[in-house]
């Protein structure tokens, strides 16, 4: 238990740093244009940077592990552009992790879509609005899908198909 909250420890802070320091290099700029059409890549460049390098280490990493489905790919740069605009500034997000952390039950209870709550409530619906700005970026129906339910968890083991692909999102996604 001890070593586990230590781990975990460790691995936010290692994450805040990272979040600080965020940089894209003239690769991922290259990889973006590669990817992204031009609709989608304005929606990618909305985020922070912040953002916007996690999504590419989630690009990268699923690449390492032999994944080449371009839907997948596609929700991996593009999974989290719920949260542009949303103004959620980085102490917004330490709070979010310490309220998962402690009781996660209270995110939705502080997702309410105004006052001082609100950031809580971008972070909480980012994938249903990230969807909907996929959607109408022109994002294929299995993209869309992906960002949809990126944050929802599997209630039975996946099948094949879409269900494979949101596994491997996700766990990506949680371990960058």
């Amino acid at each position: 238990m001890m070593f586990r909250l230590i781990r975990q420890g460790c691995y936010r802070a290692w994450q805040f740093w990272a979040a600080l320091t965020a940089t894209l290099s003239e690769e991922d700029e290259r990889v973006l244009e590669e990817q992204l059409t031009p609709r989608e890549l304005a929606l990618f460049k909305r985020m922070s940077l912040a953002d916007q390098r996690h999504s590419l280490d989630v690009y990268y990493t699923l690449r390492e592990r032999g994944h080449t489905e371009p839907d997948l790919l596609k929700a991996a740069l593009l999974h989290d552009i719920g949260k542009a605009d949303g103004n959620l500034r980085l102490w917004h997000r330490v709070a979010i992790v310490l309220v998962r952390a402690i009781c996660p039950a209270a995110l939705k209870w502080l997702a309410v879509p105004d006052g001082w709550r609100y950031p809580f409530y971008v972070h909480y619906y980012h994938p249903l609005k990230g969807a909907e700005l996929a959607e109408k970026a022109g994002c294929s129906k299995v993209t869309v899908e992906l960002i949809r339910r990126h944050q929802r968890e599997l209630e039975l083991p996946p099948y094949e198909g879409i269900e494979e692909l949101l596994k491997a999102l996700q766990e990506v996604d949680r371990a960058k």
